[in-house]
């Protein structure tokens, strides 16, 4: 019995040190730990912003070699709980990560250029999106908008619902590239066509729209037939680098996440080959406010293949091929509204995701929107629009005083 009783005392000690290292790496933030034993830890003064449990020792090993794969996993499958409102937890921790990170930029960019290492190819670029987008059109459409736009909303007005804010986001992209009618577009990455229908639509432009994912593909053709936009849309199933044809418009919204950074010199020369030279062009991306490698949890349940780039790693999209880039704007609240907008919508429907996919699947999503969400608005996470026109082109906006203005609707 007494040892036994020393036995406890150790693993206590033991115990508490490790809880004390965990929260370290997280950059202290204000939470407290209860482990699989009962015993409790709270090494921050005042009331916690919630309290996490750890319900194997195995998570909290986990911790020390890579917090961000152990926690993922540990909550995915049930090993951690967050008891105290979830989103606020994610704030938290989002917050107090980036404070600690802060002092580790070298690191940071070593790690981002190591990645870069790493090629998506034709065939890992279809894989790789496959294993998310093709979840299946009727997940997705359980709490995206009626319009299926699963990249960041723009609230331009603060009263906006998700469905107006991605509406108004459609059209100031298309303000941006001052689309008018007769017109060509190319599209790379074009989701489920909504960017696409919309140009065609309301702009009068003929588009072009590329895209690896079988699933949405499919249901962008649908919705071009649905609504006899057939002969001025074509939706391609196939990867941007096999683009053919030149536009007067180039534009990417949300696939340069996907692409690599390995190949954004790839990425530049195609828009090059496809841009006339007196066309414009807009890429739209998350990015981060310095370079750093993929989180290890998001590349392997969320977004396997992806690099989310620094401002500067993009201009390897930019620089070699002596694009002017007239416009950058940064949207980062907007996208955390989004995706907190999305949290919502997915927790009001998580029953019948449970049913589909199971409760692993549920809680992995969760904790994917909300650290998005977070990380937009406490973490490194931003989201660029960057606006440039070829080399030479002198039939540029001098303000950006048209990018508020409406333009007139197509015939």
């Amino acid at each position: 019995m007494k040892a036994d009783a020393e036995q406890q005392i150790v693993d206590s000690g033991l115990d508490r040190t490790l809880a004390r290292w965990c929260l370290g790496l997280a950059g202290n933030p204000r939470i407290a730990l209860r482990l699989w034993n009962g015993a409790e830890y709270c090494f921050v003064d005042g009331k916690p912003v919630a309290e996490v449990e750890i319900r194997d020792r195995s998570v909290l090993l986990g911790l020390l070699r890579s917090p961000s794969m152990a926690f993922g996993e540990g909550y995915a499958r049930g090993l951690v709980e967050v008891h105290g409102d979830f989103y606020d937890f994610i704030c938290e921790v989002s917050a107090a990560l980036s404070r600690r990170s802060a002092r580790f930029y070298r690191l940071q960019k070593l790690g981002s250029q190591l990645a870069a290492l790493r090629s998506n190819t034709l065939s890992r670029a279809k894989d790789n999106v496959h294993r998310h987008y093709d979840l299946g059109n009727d997940f997705y459409r359980l709490w995206l908008d009626e319009r299926m736009v699963y990249t960041c909303a723009y609230y331009e007005h603060p009263e906006m619902t998700l469905a107006e804010a991605q509406l108004a986001k459609l059209d100031h992209v298309c303000r941006k590239l001052r689309l008018q009618p007769g017109q060509t577009v190319v599209e790379a990455g074009c989701g489920w066509g909504a960017l696409a229908l919309h140009m065609a639509e309301h702009y009068g432009v003929t588009v072009t729209a590329y895209n690896n994912s079988h699933e949405q593909v499919k249901y962008a053709r649908e919705q071009a037939q649905l609504r006899n936009l057939s002969d001025r849309v074509t939706f391609i199933e196939d990867d941007y680098r096999n683009i053919v044809g030149r536009y007067d418009v180039f534009v990417s919204v949300g696939m340069l996440e996907h692409v690599g950074l390995r190949n954004f010199r790839t990425l530049g020369s195609i828009i090059a080959r496809s841009l006339k030279p007196g066309g414009l062009g807009l890429v739209h991306t998350i990015g981060r406010s310095n370079p750093r490698p993929p989180d290890p949890w998001i590349a392997r349940r969320i977004f396997p293949g992806g690099h989310i780039p620094s401002l500067g790693e993009m201009a390897a999209v930019f620089e070699p091929f002596r694009f002017s880039v007239l416009d950058v704007e940064n949207l980062r609240l907007h996208y955390g509204r989004t995706c907190r907008a999305w949290l919502q919508n997915f927790e009001q429907v998580a029953d019948k995701v449970r049913q589909m996919y199971g409760s692993e699947f549920v809680r992995t999503w969760r904790l994917y929107l909300a650290g998005s969400s977070a990380a937009f608005r406490y973490g490194t996470l931003q989201l660029y629009q960057v606006l440039f026109a070829p080399h030479g082109n002198n039939d540029v906006p001098w303000t950006r005083r048209y990018q508020y203005e409406s333009l007139p609707a197509a015939e």
